[in-house]
């Protein structure tokens, strides 16, 4: 990664859609979710910024992040271990009387000293509840052109069932925002917000200063939304391939996705690489007599019995005489003998015992917790 984009620094908020899969982020964010078979979800947007020559990336952080911060470690995997910028992440404060952040204005009001001594002229932000491969050059050239404000990403999409009750809609009139719903519920194809966004920094910097001093929480809500005939917001429409976790039944359809070559290609083959953190397992070992179709398998594993319509992450093993079928295993998930899985979701460290079978549906898999034994 040689190409550098000096005009842009990047913003990721991992905890904005924790609420969304609560038994999935007991003890990390939504970003160090794993997906995919050996990603965490904020792989794609860091990969995408790295991709896209933004070396300087801020991750503010709200709870649970230990996680994360094992996963991203310096940041070499993405090429962000750097004298100046760089990879940094921002801890809550722990000063008695500072409250935790609850939205986007009161996440960039604690780190606003911080933008003000850097040199970026812009700020491109995200959260890190999606998987993309998504052109941030593209989303910044298309900015300036206009001369907008802020410029937002949005995808032509339904609204998933998962997020019903939070998501942003925006109507388009000429290239701009003229309508900005929170909560929409009308049936059909909407223009869903991304929640990327990109803007000037020290138009950013003052535009959170005052919303600061004002009490307001919200970014979209709060801000954008009210501001629209004040402010030039354009619409930057993104028809590529997205996958969006809102809810635990989205994260095990999402990961299925996948298992089309055409969505694995859409995901992975358009646009750069998707780099995440190095283990360094052994190849996948596949017993002689094991049986495996249409399945996605990550390095490290070992697969001695059945496996059929699944991903599993690295280090899974299934043993002999163990069936597993239209399940999503995240790491080190062991299926004893015998043991019969379908429709499950595993987080790490699981055992399906001995000649246990555990069974879901396609509308409700069974979620695992991790390091629980079944």
């Amino acid at each position: 990664m040689v190409n550098t984009n000096t005009s842009a620094l990047g913003i990721i908020f991992p905890n904005s859609y924790d609420n969304l899969v609560p038994e999935m982020v007991t003890e990390r964010t939504m970003a160090s979710i794993p997906f995919g078979g050996r990603y965490r979800m904020v792989d794609f947007m860091l990969s995408s910024m790295a991709n896209c020559g933004i070396d300087n990336i801020t991750i503010v952080v709200k709870r649970n992040y230990h996680s994360l911060m094992d996963h991203l470690g310096s940041g070499r995997e993405w090429d962000l271990t750097r004298k100046r910028g760089g990879l940094n992440m921002v801890p809550p404060f722990a000063e008695a009387g500072v409250k935790m952040y609850a939205g986007r204005i009161e996440a960039l009001a604690s780190v606003v000293d911080y933008l003000e001594d850097q040199r970026e002229k812009y700020v491109v932000m995200c959260d890190a509840n999606i998987a993309v491969n998504f052109d941030f050059n593209a989303l910044i050239d298309a900015h300036v052109k206009s001369g907008a404000d802020a410029t937002m990403v949005y995808q032509r999409s339904e609204i998933p069932e998962g997020a019903k009750g939070d998501n942003y809609t925006v109507k388009i009139a000429g290239g701009r925002v003229t309508e900005l719903l929170s909560n929409d519920f009308r049936p059909g194809v909407q223009n869903l917000s991304m929640n990327i966004y990109v803007m000037e920094r020290e138009a950013l910097i003052q535009m959170v200063r005052d919303a600061s001093v004002r009490g307001l929480v919200y970014f979209e809500r709060d801000l954008l939304a009210r501001n629209l005939e004040l402010l030039n917001v354009q619409g930057f429409e993104y028809a590529g391939y997205v996958a969006r976790i809102s809810d635990r039944r989205t994260y095990f359809e999402e990961n299925m996705r996948l298992l089309d070559p055409a969505n694995l290609d859409a995901l992975f083959g358009q646009g750069g690489p998707i780099y995440t953190k190095v283990r360094d397992d052994a190849p996948t070992r596949y017993a002689m007599d094991c049986r495996v179709k249409n399945a996605m398998v990550a390095d490290g594993c070992i697969i001695e019995g059945e496996v059929e319509n699944s991903v599993l992450f690295r280090g899974v093993r299934v043993k002999k005489g163990a069936k597993v079928k239209n399940c999503v295993l995240m790491q080190d998930t062991v299926v004893e003998a015998g043991a019969q899985v379908e429709y499950v979701v595993t987080d790490k460290n699981v055992e399906i015992t001995a000649d246990k079978k555990l069974s879901g549906t396609n509308t409700f898999p069974v979620y695992v917790e991790k390091g629980h034994t079944v």
